[in-house]
């Protein structure tokens, strides 16, 4: 540990002569605790005694050492969904790239947010360690000479909202392990409370920017503040058309930043989540204090939209980019003109929810994922043969019934691919895609022909990782694969995702050179088929 210290503090002095970009450390330990959410005792897992989790706040470019002890009994990892670890799938966290923490050691994931600005969050990657906390937001900050394009607001809240289970994340990994689905969800946290546990307070006048992701397990959610418009202006990292909404529907995953100014009568209003696209709908609320309210409501909470679906496609659709607004760099987000780049390759990409071998499994193109015993990026490094194999799965829907398979699809570095996700099922898919971020060109109802392309936006699609798809619909990305790395791409509903409904995509290039890849982390741990293998020379 001393010489660990050592070595931080060395490249901190150095760094500070070359004028590198800034360094921020956190130190996290990570233990189980009680938590009451739903007023019924849990345990939860806290990082540093907190539920949820320690905020990362950075600027672009930022060097970011977390240093995360495991003091569970079990093993461990964090993944941070929407980061896009650029030449670096070693730090994503997920099984598939990182070996986990053993119980009782410690591992320091060494981040750049390199060329990214907006609203994102951590989370337990894990076995269904989800279902028990361990998230947090990260707010990353546009750098000083960078023109953001609205005025500095006068405080800035990270929402961290989503479904809640009463039951121990054990009970419900056990579930799940039985071959049966998750029940509905018992209720919906704010920030890790449940109604009117959280409270947010404003100067009359003042405007406040509001970082609001969907972290839960299951469901959609729809966001609203009684009396109170919302001013969209960023969604997972891009800034948005500044259009207006009274409520916002926020799908498994996904983050919004919004701008609310407080220009009502100083009262308390609501702020208001409730589950989208549910026969039974939950509701959870936080208080919106005005500094000068003599402590009143004005009314009931106000009640939102349910299981409408074209309201919400429609709302989708509004959301697009903003061409003019400078991203992490000094130019406009428009300037790379996705609309005239010809792909090269189309990945259809459908979800199914087959039994196999009398237990419930889910599925992309037929496959339903098994993790390997060895960490596939690990493998891939090291060429240990028969951990995994590529082509495992197709690039369109085979239509037939689902086997298990560790899955992985190979990619060329430099590709330019059209990804759509086709959703023949009765309930709304949210989808990721780590290291990357993608253009939404098209959503809509029905079977994806080739025909489709006729509607598609190609001139201000927003950028983002996280998509929703409808019931019965599809929707359409273009996805430049500028990153190579071993890059999960899950469903966000996290009981599918554990039971298989996501696979990875082996982006390469047969180039060994840092200028594509950074070699693997001299502190990377190694498990499985690679144990006792060594890394690089200290």
């Amino acid at each position: 540990m001393k010489m660990a210290l050592l070595i931080f503090v060395l490249i901190l002095m150095v760094n500070s002569i070359s004028g590198e970009d800034p360094y921020r450390f956190f130190n996290w330990n990570v233990t189980y605790g009680d938590i009451y959410p739903l007023g019924v005792k849990q345990q939860g897992i806290l990082i540093n005694g907190q539920f949820p989790g320690p905020q990362i706040d950075a600027v672009t470019n930022d060097n970011v050492i977390v240093s995360v002890y495991n003091s569970l009994d079990e093993p461990f990892l964090i993944t941070w969904n929407g980061i896009q670890q650029r030449r670096n799938s070693w730090q994503d966290g997920v099984y598939g790239t990182n070996c986990p923490i053993p119980p009782g050691q410690n591992f320091t994931y060494i981040l750049q947010f390199k060329d990214q600005i907006g609203s994102f969050f951590y989370f337990p990657s894990l076995a269904f360690h989800r279902a028990a906390g361990g998230y947090g937001g990260i707010s990353i900050s546009s750098r000083p000479m960078i023109p953001v394009p609205f005025p500095p607001p006068a405080g800035d809240f990270t929402i961290l909202a989503g479904d809640w289970f009463k039951q121990n994340h054990t009970d419900l990994k056990a579930i799940l392990d039985g071959g049966h689905d998750l029940p509905f969800p018992d209720g919906l946290l704010i920030n890790g409370r449940g109604s009117n546990g959280f409270t947010f307070n404003v100067d009359q006048g003042k405007t406040y920017r509001l970082r609001i992701s969907n972290v839960g397990l299951t469901t959609s959610i729809n966001f609203r503040i009684q009396g109170h418009k919302m001013l969209l202006v960023e969604v997972e990292g891009t800034h948005t058309l500044q259009n207006t909404y009274s409520s916002l529907d926020i799908h498994l995953g996904q983050t919004y930043s919004v701008l609310v100014t407080a220009d009502q009568p100083p009262q308390n209003y609501y702020m208001v989540v409730s589950t989208r696209f549910t026969s039974q709908v939950l509701t959870a609320t936080s208080i919106l204090r005005y500094t000068n309210s003599p402590g009143s409501f004005p009314a009931p909470p106000p009640g939102g939209p349910t299981i409408q679906i074209d309201w919400s496609l429609n709302q989708a659709r509004s959301i697009r980019q903003n061409l003019t607004a400078s991203g992490p760099r000094p130019n406009p987000q428009g300037s790379y003109h996705y609309g005239m780049v010809n792909f090269t390759r189309t990945i259809r990409l459908a979800n199914s929810a087959p039994v196999i071998n009398g237990k419930q499994r889910y599925a992309v193109n037929s496959v339903s994922f098994i993790p390997a015993d060895t960490p596939l990026k690990i493998a891939d490094y090291f060429k240990i043969s028969g951990v995994f194999s590529l082509g495992t799965i197709s690039d369109s829907p085979t239509g037939g019934g689902g086997y298990l398979q560790t899955s992985v699809m190979a990619a060329d570095f430099r590709a330019f691919v059209e990804i759509v996700f086709e959703n023949s099922e009765d309930t709304v898919q949210s989808w990721h895609i780590d290291g990357h971020f993608f253009f939404v060109v098209g959503m809509d109802g029905g079977p994806w022909s080739a025909a489709s392309r006729a509607s598609y936006n190609l001139r201000d699609g927003v950028s983002r990782s996280t998509v929703q798809v409808y019931p019965k619909s599809w929707t359409a990305l273009y996805v430049p694969l500028d990153n190579v790395g071993m890059w999960n791409i899950r469903s966000q509903n996290w009981a599918r995702q554990y039971l298989g409904q996501q696979f990875y995509l082996r982006v390469y290039s047969p180039v060994n050179s840092w200028r594509d890849e950074y070699p693997i982390p001299k502190n990377a741990i190694t498990c499985g088929r690679a144990s006792g293998r060594k890394t690089r020379p200290l």
